[in-house]
């Protein structure tokens, strides 16, 4: 995971580098003769690109100092329809909307009466949305354990709050 991460960089050794000795060290074992280690030495690998180092972070860390994987992926999304956190502001209340991006986090109280409250990130920020027991139960597949959604829902501003209420997740 340190190598994964890019905590070796401080000592002039790239990713890929260490994660080939890391690899070569996980080999070591009681059972293997001491001091016999193949492979230590890394071949010539070409760099990580942007968006493999933002993949290793959130593998590693959970989080993406250098890049939000929405970013990679922005043209395509915009293309068809998807409208980020900040824009929201935009659009009027009850109008239809499309959104997408990394799932923070899914929480369905007890008190809600089978209403699931989930948090999607992109890289302008946070967007809520409110699942209805329904929805859930006709995407749960997808909306309880994919780590990005898309999601089309109906937009709700009141009180300076704005949330998706889901109809279509995917």
């Amino acid at each position: 995971a340190l190598a994964t991460a890019g905590a070796f960089g401080c000592f002039g050794i790239d990713r890929r580098s260490a994660l080939w000795t890391a690899g070569a060290m996980a080999q070591t074992s009681a059972d293997r003769l001491p001091g016999i280690i193949t492979g230590i030495d890394a071949p010539t690998l070409p760099e990580m690109s942007p968006e493999e180092i933002t993949h290793a972070d959130l593998w590693a860390t959970g989080i993406a100092p250098d890049g939000h994987p929405t970013i990679f992926i922005r043209d395509e999304l915009t293309k068809i329809g998807v409208v980020m956190a900040t824009g929201l502001v935009d659009h009027p209340d009850g109008e239809r909307v499309f959104v997408g991006g990394v799932v923070t986090h899914r929480q369905r109280p007890a008190t809600a009466g089978g209403t699931t409250f989930l948090n999607l990130e992109d890289e302008t920020g946070l967007i809520n949305v409110v699942i209805s027991k329904g929805c859930w139960q006709r995407y749960k597949k997808a909306a309880r354990g994919a780590p990005a959604l898309l999601i089309r829902g109906r937009l709700e501003k009141e009180e300076g709050v704005i949330n998706v209420v889901a109809d279509k997740i995917e």
